[in-house]
């Protein structure tokens, strides 16, 4: 599978050990593990059944995760490889977004499946972790109908999962700044993205940061300003790394993690509890990224020294 798609399906796993070995064992009380995978009854939340039936089919999912010749290996053998990691991972967003409220800050280390919609999945995003984790903090009422939640997207690639899978929900305000030149180039998503930001190919440090410093703050401020804003979801792709395969934008590794500074800072100063999602990145060097990243948040906000 590592062969055939750019994606580095590993990197969580490196990240953690990068982590680890920098850290040692006083990481582990920052780790929190899913007890158990997302269920399919639970999953209806979001997705349709007619879409969740689909997922039966091998072809279906060799075309979500862009590798057509998985078309050929038995469903039962892509769920235990491919989809039941990424029911785990959406578990974990749903535990990430529950840190988030209570201690204020929180890291999914997978997830930001932000292509994925009720009723169809592509560019690697099979199950919309976001809106499951949103319908089901709802649920168990640790949101209320009332509260407000702001998504701010800077992965490389538009999402166009989550502007669906809100598109009727006006108690979440979309900032979304992506590369308009590549992929899903979905026009009609465009439209939900409460404060739009398309860049161009080739985009660098100061071009790329300049827009989120020009744009952001105002956003957050606009959204804050009428109260009741209770959760800020960050999808921290790494794709916009000079070197990605897929993002075609031209970040440093230090902008990347300037970029994360920049972010965590404008939400946390605006006491907006915050969960983080990696979503894409597909370098050899998208764990190390990740990595500097939580190194950031743990040094800056866990008690494992100060920035």
């Amino acid at each position: 599978m590592q062969r055939l798609h750019p994606f580095d399906s590993r990197k969580y796993g490196r990240a953690w050990r990068a982590l680890l070995a920098k850290f040692g064992p006083a990481l582990k009380q920052f780790w929190v593990k899913p007890p158990r995978s997302v269920r399919r009854s639970e999953l209806l939340a979001v997705h349709t059944d007619a879409y969740l039936r689909r997922l039966r089919n091998s072809q279906f999912i060799a075309g979500i995760v862009e590798v057509p010749p998985l078309k050929s290996v038995p469903a039962w053998l892509l769920d235990w490889l491919i989809l039941r990691p990424m029911r785990w991972a959406t578990m974990g967003t749903l535990i990430a977004a529950q840190g988030a409220l209570r201690h204020g800050l929180a890291i999914n280390l997978a997830g930001g499946y932000h292509h994925a919609r009720p009723d169809h999945g592509h560019g690697f995003s099979v199950y919309a972790d976001v809106g499951f984790a949103i319908a089901s903090l709802r649920r168990d009422g640790q949101l209320a109908e009332a509260d407000r939640i702001v998504y701010v997207d800077l992965d490389a690639h538009q999402g166009d999962g989550i502007c669906r899978t809100f598109a009727d929900d006006s108690r979440i305000f979309i900032y979304d700044q992506y590369n308009r030149d590549i992929f899903p180039m979905d026009v009609e998503a465009q439209r939900r993205i409460d404060c739009d930001v398309p860049m161009e190919s080739g985009f660098d440090d100061e071009q790329y940061l300049g827009a989120l410093r020009e744009r952001l703050p105002g956003f957050l401020d606009s959204v804050t300003r009428n109260g009741n804003l209770k959760l800020g979801i960050y999808n921290a792709g790494t794709d916009i790394y000079v070197d990605d395969q897929l993002g075609k934008l031209r970040v440093s590794a230090a902008g990347v993690l300037e970029r994360a500074e920049f972010v965590l800072q404008e939400l946390i100063t605006r006491r907006i509890p915050t969960m983080v999602l990696l979503s894409g990145g597909y370098s050899a060097q998208s764990y190390r990224l990740v990595a500097a990243m939580v190194e950031y948040v743990l040094r800056g906000w866990g008690s494992l020294g100060s920035h």
